[in-house]
């Protein structure tokens, strides 16, 4: 017959309680990390990759309107010089 050992029952519920607590810890060590360094990203001004896309296609539409432009003048100088 196996008897339980009171000490034994004791300290394994101590070390699955400590491990609880430890992972509860690092849980809440997790969140406070990700919530420094979310406010510390929206203190340095950043743009979303939204934004960029954005203006990364303003200024692709711009460039190419200058290079229509560009055409257009040359074609007018040209029939000027004639």
């Amino acid at each position: 017959m196996q008897t339980r050992n009171k000490i034994l029952d004791d300290m394994s519920q101590l070390m699955t309680n400590a491990m609880g607590v430890a992972q509860g810890a690092k849980e809440e060590a997790e969140t406070a990390m990700k919530s420094f360094f979310d406010r510390w990203l929206a203190d340095r001004d950043l743009v979303t990759r939204e934004e960029f896309d954005a203006v990364r296609a303003m200024a692709q539409k711009a460039r190419e309107e200058n290079e229509a432009l560009k055409a257009r003048l040359a074609a007018i100088e040209e029939k000027l010089a004639e």
